[in-house]
């Protein structure tokens, strides 16, 4: 099958831009493919000449700094989605009352994100930070490299807990667990913005990809996985 153009997608918005890119195929008859990882991570290979057409990053600092480096096309940057950021678990009885029990540290493990590379780990870092836990809680943390692995340690139940991306537990199969919406002003706004790469710049595709996102039919299948698409 022939690629139309290549993604390179932040880790949070995985199972959002499979079907995105479904419906794209169906709405346009072109083929994207995607590659996941942590925003950093993904900044970095971009940085290194990776050949993607588009970055679909979680934050807005990635995007503004390529713009800035020659690597982005000025003026094609705007944001796709704002993240919520959740505490998790599998365990449905765990978060009865999500602050005492992450004050108590009666567990284990808790997972988060690096926050040097994902900006859910910083969201996370601020968390803790303003529930003045980030210190204490140290020993217990466990940091995935990607807000992906940040959850898979939960699902596995390598942590009892974890800070992730709402989207993540509405995509997740399993059970229903236990879940803790984060008061917005714990944390940053997570807005997570998108920019046409060099790379991309002839490529109609990359030009149709982003167009689409604005379209209604994308901004439902955003929306449906807990992202806020408002201005």
């Amino acid at each position: 099958m022939a690629v139309d153009l290549r993604l390179a997608v932040a880790a949070n918005f995985t199972d959002t831009a499979r079907e995105l890119m479904a419906a794209f195929a169906d709405t346009t008859g072109l083929e994207a493919s995607a590659s996941y990882g942590s925003t950093g991570k993904l900044y970095a290979q971009i940085r290194n000449g990776a050949p993607f057409d588009v970055f679909l990053a979680a934050d807005s600092r990635r995007p503004e700094l390529l713009e800035q480096q020659g690597l982005g096309l000025p003026g094609s940057r705007f944001t796709y989605a704002r993240g919520t950021l959740v505490l998790w678990s599998p365990e449905p009885d765990t978060l009865a009352t999500p602050e005492a029990w992450l004050a108590a540290g009666d567990f284990k493990r808790l997972a988060m994100a690096n926050p040097k590379t994902a900006p859910y780990g910083l969201a996370a870092q601020q968390v803790l930070a303003h529930l003045e836990l980030w210190q204490p809680l140290q020993p217990k943390l466990v940091r995935g490299e990607s807000i992906a692995q940040a959850f898979q340690f939960v699902a596995t139940s390598n942590a009892q807990a974890g800070f992730v991306a709402l989207a993540q537990v509405i995509a997740w199969p399993g059970p229903e667990g236990a879940l803790w919406r984060i008061p917005r002003e714990y944390y940053s706004p997570v807005n997570q913005q998108a920019i046409l790469l060099s790379h991309g710049r002839e490529n109609d595709a990359a030009h149709q990809w982003l167009t689409f996102l604005h379209s209604p039919r994308a901004q439902r299948i955003i929306q449906q996985y807990g992202y806020d698409t408002s201005d």
